[in-house]
């Protein structure tokens, strides 16, 4: 077995060193079989929970990625023992409230997720823990998580609501009813975490359902979890506190928003048709497939099935000609992270695709609503913003020949990648090194399905 200790943090290094650009050019059809890497947010998670548990928990599937190495390495700081065994990871927990203190600050790179839900499990621990990240993420808010954190309890240094800054939690943390002011799956988890430790019932209102990966895992490691849907079509998610979770055998499914990419580079090139096998196909974050299906995009749903509490499937995706369309705001929380990649395909669509109440894309790794823009204009496109909305008039065809800055930013880079496959002219994004937060081998990936990254 081989401890988490070993994978040392990339995040900041890639962020630091000299950039790496690469250029994309029109391509062949991209064409096979292919699994993507086990989703995000359901890796991030089930390590938490993992090191929450009592006993033995077997996590197959992981993405080995630097963000979520972020929170493996957490999680081994504050106690757990997190380890490789063979392709999968095991972890030995230690029990609600069985967390100690690390010996030196916990460092979440440039991942965002684990930082934000990591302050819902330290709200009910009496220690102080410094917490900082790379130069990206200590400027991205944390106060839309704090702000309910700290009704329950939490405390942090210097009123600071940026990184770095040091918490304090408390062995008597108080339930709560928290209404969500906008629809966040980061905040919704991160105040169910800390009800984990807090007497009696902690319950938050969302607005909009939101990714609803934690409320699922909570429950397949025993928690005690209830969901009602209200009259106005928000929902009221309930956990019980003092909880006690037990160790679990936790399979990953593919990252819908890592497919993304490859499903919209089927769509573009010519020829094309790709299978993309066990992807999560979570209602919750599937707006994006939907999406595309009403566009007039061929994809079709094979060997639907559950794994460990989620459905997953087969993606067949075939190029297909696409058409704009309005994308109402009630849609975004179950594709915000496919924005880009959507401005994208609109730009290679006919008429105009208008994606509304995309607000949430402004506090991202980078500002996504103006990067996103930007690029495309950049490639002969025109896009405009009109408040929290993005406006891409599509001609069927894209100009390229652009460089696009990508902000740090890992979907912005993939995204353009992608662009650069079906454009006219190559495409060349500024840096690459910052794909490894989430999909380490997208580019060899990429190529190996006949896309042109020289």
């Amino acid at each position: 077995m081989r401890s988490v200790k070993s994978y040392q943090a990339s995040s900041n290094s890639n962020l630091t060193s000299m950039p790496q650009p690469l250029t994309a050019r029109r391509s062949a059809p991209i064409s096979g079989r292919v699994k993507v890497p086990g989703d995000k947010s359901i890796s991030h998670r089930a390590l938490i929970l993992a090191g929450l548990a009592t006993g033995r928990t077997r996590i197959e599937g992981l993405l080995e990625a630097d963000d979520v190495m972020a929170t493996a390495r957490a999680m081994e700081a504050l106690g757990a023992t997190v380890s490789r065994s063979g392709a999968a990871f095991e972890v030995l927990g230690q029990g609600v409230g069985g967390l100690t203190a690390p010996d030196g600050v916990l460092d979440f790179g440039n991942s965002g997720t684990a930082s934000r839900l990591m302050l819902g499990v330290l709200a009910g621990y009496p220690m102080r823990v410094a917490m900082t990240g790379d130069a990206s993420l200590c400027r991205r808010p944390m106060s839309r998580v704090l702000a309910p954190l700290s009704e329950m309890g939490l405390t942090v240094e210097g009123d600071k609501d940026t990184l770095p800054f040091t918490v304090e939690g408390t062995a008597d943390l108080l339930p709560i009813v928290y209404e969500l002011p906008v629809p966040s799956a980061q905040v919704k988890s991160a105040v169910l975490l800390a009800g984990l430790h807090a007497p009696g019932r902690t319950t938050v209102i969302e607005p909009l359902p939101t990714r609803d990966h934690t409320e699922r895992m909570l429950r397949f490691f025993g928690a005690e979890i209830d969901v009602k849907t209200r009259d106005d079509g928000g929902r009221a998610v309930t956990v019980g506190g003092d909880a006690e979770l037990t160790g679990a055998h936790v399979i990953v499914p593919g990252d819908p928003s890592s497919a993304a990419f490859l499903v919209a580079a089927a769509l573009i090139c010519p020829g094309s048709d790709l299978v993309i096998e066990n992807v999560l196909l979570n209602p919750t974050r599937t707006g994006f497939f939907e999406t595309l299906r009403e566009m007039g995009a061929d994809i079709e749903i094979l060997g639907e099935h559950d794994e460990a509490g989620e459905p997953v499937g087969d993606l067949h995706v075939r190029s297909s000609k696409l058409k704009g369309m309005r994308v109402p705001p009630e849609r975004a929380p179950s594709m915000i992270d496919e924005y880009p990649i959507l401005a994208v395909l609109a730009a290679f669509a006919q008429g105009e695709t208008r994606m509304e109440g995309s607000a949430e894309l402004k506090v991202k790794e980078s500002d996504r609503l103006a990067a996103t823009a930007a690029g495309l204009a950049a490639c002969g496109v025109e896009a405009r913003i009109e408040g929290d909305d993005l406006i891409v008039s599509g001609r069927g065809a894209v100009p390229g020949g652009g460089v696009v800055e990508t902000h740090m930013d890992h979907r912005i880079a993939m995204a353009f990648l992608t662009l650069g496959l079906g454009s006219e002219a190559p495409v060349t994004v500024d840096d690459i090194g910052m794909i490894a937060t989430s999909f380490p081998d997208f580019v060899p990936l990429m190529r190996g399905l006949g896309a042109q990254l020289p």
